[in-house]
């Protein structure tokens, strides 16, 4: 069944946790500016927020949300040093990742030991 009969039919869609993972670290990295700071992060580690604002043609508190997003996503994580917040990249968290994409963990069962070209490419 495709997501949208799923979602026609309101049929609840069952996530185990590492779903929920794979999705909010998706989610993060799906936005270009987290991206950006993610760049940044694996450039410069540990890197104080005002140097990453210094980067970006954004407000500090807009800066700080997508830091918010990358964090709770296990992307990144912080520390305070001083009046300072440093940012650092998660390194288990970006392994966990690579892990699940290597071993296509986060496509369907059925999919897992085709080869990518015959499942996404026509």
């Amino acid at each position: 069944m495709r997501i949208k009969d799923l979602a026609r039919n309101r049929m609840p869609v069952i996530l185990s946790t590492n779903d929920i993972r794979l999705l909010k670290m998706f989610k993060a990295l799906g936005n270009p500016t987290r991206l950006a700071i993610l760049k940044q992060l694996a450039e410069c580690q540990p890197c104080i927020c005002g140097n990453i604002v210094s980067t970006l043609p954004l407000a500090q508190s807009t800066v700080s949300q997508h830091l918010k997003v990358l964090k709770e996503a296990g992307l990144i994580f912080s520390y305070e040093e001083g009046p300072a917040t440093c940012y650092s990249i998660d390194n288990e968290g970006l392994a966990w990742l690579k892990q699940m994409i290597l071993e296509k963990q986060f496509l369907p069962v059925r999919c897992r030991k085709s080869n990518f070209k015959e499942i996404f490419i026509p």
